[in-house]
């Protein structure tokens, strides 16, 4: 009787398994497929070599562009962070219906064309626009269109909600009781928050600061359309190299360069402060907050 049982639930384990089919090899043609391409390309298929890998190191163009590259992500992350956890943090303390009214202000940007929404950036901050305007009253003629700034304040907008969400679900699962308790026994609200709260809202400030770094290194339509030519980064370098100057495999190797460095933040990440997860972690986070 075991023995049939046992058997059964093999069976059935594996026709479940075959539903991973369609969607496994969907995975492997447009994911693995010119992943594995790209990485042949990278090493000089069919004679192997280092020498694209050396020279992305030995480029001043292309170093200048990762460091470029790098700085704008630091910056867009830190931008995230202190507008997102204020916000997060918000949305623990208000009732169902004003957090409701939160989340929905903060996905704008996932139901916002990606054009249209880049188009106004360049209407805000071009000359002439809202930004310029409001410099000039105080004598000062700023342009953050064609910019470093410009792209900066544009990619921070757009990836704001990949930091709000995990740090809503991280904050959203503190209890409160416990800064009560600290402040019950004469701690400090300061050394309570720094003791106890900012500890245990550290898992979703690494997940939310290694989602937006990772998508800035890659960011592609806002630094093209925002930003300028001479000024770019990594995602336009991998375009210009690909499309005008054909350089493929030299294209290939920045790329297997980037796409290393993204596996060892979110592996990081990972082992520091739990698996990284936005959207999905939001359903996650308690209602029994409700009361401030």
């Amino acid at each position: 009787m075991n023995f049939r049982l046992l058997y059964f639930r093999t069976m059935v384990l594996r026709k479940q398994w075959l539903l991973l089919l369609p969607a496994l090899a969907l995975l492997a043609a447009v994911l693995l497929v010119p992943l594995g391409r790209s990485v042949l390309q990278s090493f000089g298929s069919p004679d192997w070599t280092l020498d694209h890998f050396r020279a992305l190191f030995t480029d001043g163009v292309t170093l200048t562009v990762l460091a470029r590259t790098a700085l704008t992500a630091l910056a867009v992350t830190a931008i995230a962070f202190l507008l997102g956890y204020p916000y997060a943090y918000l949305m623990t303390r208000v009732g169902p219906r004003m957090r409701g009214i939160l989340l929905v202000v903060v996905l704008v940007p996932f139901w916002t064309s990606v054009m249209a929404r880049n188009f106004a950036w360049i209407i805000i901050l071009q000359r002439g626009g809202p930004v310029n305007s409001f410099f000039k009253l105080f004598g000062l003629d700023v342009v953050l269109y064609e910019s470093v700034g410009g792209v900066t304040v544009a990619m921070s907008q757009v990836l704001l909600p990949f930091m709000v969400l995990p740090l809503f679900s991280a904050l959203g699962g503190i209890d409160r009781k416990l800064l009560l308790a600290a402040r019950g026994l004469g701690s400090h609200p300061v050394v309570a928050f720094w003791k106890i709260y900012w500890p245990l809202s550290r898992g979703g400030v690494v997940s939310g600061m290694i989602l937006v770094f990772t998508l800035s290194l890659g960011f592609y339509v806002t630094p093209a359309l925002v930003g300028s030519p001479k000024q770019s980064l990594v995602a336009q370098l991998l375009g210009q190299r690909t499309t005008q100057l054909l350089d493929f495999q030299g294209a290939s190797a920045l790329g297997l360069v980037v796409l290393v460095v993204t596996l060892v933040l979110v592996a990081w990440a990972n082992r520091v402060g739990g698996t990284i997860s936005a959207i999905g972690t939001v359903a996650a986070a308690p209602a029994a907050k409700d009361k401030p």
